[in-house]
């Protein structure tokens, strides 16, 4: 599984698999132990995990998802020491440990609870994503 076949449907908690597309919309399963499916329709705002990225204060602007999900892994493994239900000001400093040039006026808090809730959800359903993370950096730097 990659972040491409994973995404985040707006005003519904949870990531969700993507099974198949139809005439209408997409066919989804819920990223969890209910696996429950669900038809995400084009009315839908769906986003794919691929495709989102977090605003920073450097020259490009944003840095891809995928890459601060790397750096989470590799910093913090398997325990971020830290819930989505932490202090808004602990919950910036884990992302600012993270990502020290992320764009703390467009970054919301809620953003951040979003991250450390995927982060959790990834490492307990869809944990090959985060080691393939760790792969594909290990090849690159060869």
């Amino acid at each position: 599984m990659t972040l491409a076949e994973i995404a985040t449907i707006s005003g519904k908690g949870g990531l969700f698999r993507v099974v198949a597309p139809t005439k209408s919309g997409v066919i989804l399963e819920s990223l969890d132990d209910a696996k429950s499916k669900v038809m995400a329709s084009a009315s839908q705002r769906l986003s794919l995990l691929n495709e989102i990225s977090i605003y920073t204060t450097t020259k490009e602007g944003t840095i891809a998802l995928e890459e601060v999900l790397k750096k989470i892994h590799t910093e913090f493994g398997n325990d971020l020491g830290i819930d989505a239900n932490a202090d808004a000001s602990e919950l910036k400093a884990f992302l600012k440990s993270v990502l020290p040039d992320y764009d703390d006026n467009r970054v919301y808090v809620s953003d951040i609870k979003k991250l450390v809730k995927w982060y959790d959800i990834l490492l307990k359903y869809a944990p090959e994503i985060l080691s393939t993370a760790e792969k594909s950096e290990d090849t690159k730097s060869a």
